[in-house]
This record gives C-alpha cells, sequence and structure tokens, in this order.
C-alpha cells in the first residue's frame, strides 16, 4: 500500500505573536503538478496518534474511497494554550482564527497546489477543536466551506452563529455520543455536551446545511470518535467531490 509523506513545519504568526508547529499529511503519489484540497486539523497530534488519521488516509486513498487531500495537523502547546485558542471566549481565540485564515491558508497555497476556493478547504476538530473549527468556518465563509465536528463544545454564541449562516456555504459532519451528559472540561468543570450539540444538530437541519450526524453509543473519548474518521472523510472527500471539467479548470 502506497503511504502518504510527513513533513514537519514552523510558521510565525503575528497574530500570534509566536511560532506554530505544522505538521503536513501529503497524500501518496504526491505530485506538484495537481491540486489538492486542503484539511487544517486542530488538536493535530491526538488525529495522528488516538485518532490514526494517516492510517485512515492512506488505506481510503489507496482504495479509491476518498480524493488525494493535504492534510495540516495543527498540535496544541499545553492544555491552557489549547483552552486559549480554541474555546469561543478564549483570549486568543479571535486572534486564533485570524491566524488560521489569513495566515495559515495563504502559507499552504503558496507552498502547495490547491484550487484555491473556501468549498476545497476543510477545518477539523475534538471537543474545543471541533469549536473553533465551526466557528472560523461561519465567520470567514469565503475562505472555508466544511467542518468536521467531533463532539463539540456548543455555546449560545456559536448556536447565533449558525442561525445567521448561510446553509449554501457549508457543509457539516457532526457526531456527539449519547453519555455526554456529564463532560469533564479543561477548566476542571462538567458540563452537558449533549444538549447543546442535540440543538446544533437541529438548528443545522432546520436551516437545511448540506450534513450527517451521527449519535453514537458513548462518551466523551478518542475511543468512540475514532471509528467516526473513515465515516467523515468518505462524506466530505468523495472521489467526484473536484472535477475539474465541472469547475472548468
Amino acid at each position: 500500500m502506497a503511504e502518504g509523506k510527513m513533513l514537519e513545519e514552523k510558521l510565525f504568526s503575528k497574530h500570534l505573536n509566536e511560532e506554530m508547529d505544522i505538521i503536513i499529511y501529503l497524500p501518496p503519489e504526491y505530485s506538484p503538478l495537481y491540486k489538492y484540497p486542503l484539511f487544517i486539523v486542530q488538536d493535530g497530534k491526538d488525529y495522528v496518534s488516538f485518532g490514526k488519521l494517516p492510517k485512515y488516509v492512506d488505506e481510503l486513498t489507496n482504495q479509491n474511497q476518498i480524493q488525494k487531500a493535504i492534510f495540516i495537523c495543527l498540535p496544541y502547546k499545553t492544555v491552557e494554550d489549547r483552552r486559549k485558542k480554541y474555546h469561543p471566549d478564549g483570549e486568543q481565540n479571535e486572534a486564533y482564527m485570524r491566524f488560521l485564515a489569513h495566515e495559515l491558508v495563504p502559507y499552504l497555497e503558496d507552498a502547495y497546489p490547491s484550487f484555491q476556493m473556501a468549498r476545497s478547504r476543510f477545518l477539523m476538530g475534538d471537543s474545543l477543536g471541533a469549536s473553533v473549527s465551526l466557528k472560523a468556518a461561519l465567520k470567514y465563509p469565503f475562505t472555508f466551506g466544511n467542518a468536521i465536528l467531533h463532539s463539540p463544545f456548543v455555546n449560545d454564541e456559536l448556536l447565533d452563529l449558525v442561525s445567521k449562516a448561510n446553509p449554501a456555504s457549508l457543509k457539516v459532519f457532526h457526531i456527539v455520543g449519547d453519555a455526554e451528559t456529564e463532560v469533564e472540561t479543561t477548566d476542571n468543570k462538567v458540563a452537558n455536551f449533549l444538549e447543546p450539540n442535540e440543538k446544533l444538530h437541529a438548528l443545522i437541519e432546520q436551516k437545511g446545511f448540506e450534513s450527517e450526524f451521527h449519535l453514537f453509543n458513548g462518551g466523551h473519548r478518542w475511543k468512540y470518535w475514532q471509528p467516526f474518521i473513515k465515516t467523515s472523510l468518505t462524506f466530505m472527500l468523495p472521489t467526484h467531490t473536484f472535477d475539474l471539467e465541472s469547475m472548468g479548470v
């Protein structure tokens, strides 16, 4: 089986005033002569280690079940750093989203061949990483057109952004567990994730977003999210997604 290639890079962010680590996954038989969708993944090392993302992407690509894509995995430095950047109320949340839209995307599109359209750019994350992925996609609809959400933290701000969004601008894959009623959060509190996620799902359906939703049996853990990695990729990246002839490329 042909395997993708992993690269490690660094990018200094003016918005965050710090150097950001970036893990790049290039698909099997990558060539700079072709264009690729871009998948930006929060909690990057977790998706590589616990989610087995490279393994599943290799498998699905080799079986021609998904289109070849470039995955950009963004690891967090500490739990505190993660909360500052990912939480909707985090002190660096707005700056982090500006980094994604105004620094990371231009950097990637200068370095790698891509379609340079919102619908060819994807954001992905779990828990708070899913929250910032959804929020960034809603606040920058001309930059990001897709969001994969594994048990996101959902608050009123996110629900309000969804209620005001153009459903044609965003495709969503969304999962949550039926046992996520008492989730320990990074600020040492306990929160009900299930109820707000059910509200989010109902709103997404009501608004008419293109979406897929799964309520799984389990809690707020990687052992429950991991089985849905392949499901999310085949939904988001079917091989006909970016037909060059229909796009006039």
